[in-house]
């Protein structure tokens, strides 16, 4: 059997990582250049995401922003976020709970099974995220 371009589109996930250095103009940049969109990423993976006052970070309408599971409490301490396609349904994902804000993480499921995507800022000072 032979897969339509929408079938081979929904059988592969496309991931983009990068470290934006906190900065909003380079974060905006990358969100609404198109370079994402035209190369069909799914799901960008941030670390030190640029965090305004509101304790937001920049996402467009296209986007869905996953913090850390302890942004609400410690939002200067989030270093790595998701941002998830809004195309991909609500009940394909779920947030894996993580405690700290170096570690983003979400599991997805789909044609090819069950995965789990973990964002890990890693800190050069030290290993403390991996213990």
């Amino acid at each position: 059997m032979e897969l339509n371009d929408t079938q081979t589109r929904n059988a592969k996930l496309r991931i983009w990582q990068q470290n934006v250095n906190k900065s909003p103009n380079c974060q905006h940049d990358l969100i609404s250049s198109g370079r994402l969109a035209e190369a069909k990423i799914d799901i960008v993976a941030l670390q030190e995401p640029a965090i305004n006052f509101l304790n937001k970070t920049i996402a467009a309408k296209d986007w869905i922003a996953i913090y850390p599971t302890t942004h609400a409490s410690e939002p200067n301490a989030t270093r790595a976020i998701i941002l998830i396609r809004s195309n991909i349904l609500t009940d394909t994902w779920t947030q894996i709970d993580f405690p700290s804000g170096d570690v983003t993480a979400i599991q997805i499921v789909g044609e090819w099974g069950k995965i789990s995507i973990f964002n890990v800022y890693n800190d050069c000072t030290h290993d403390n995220t991996i213990h």
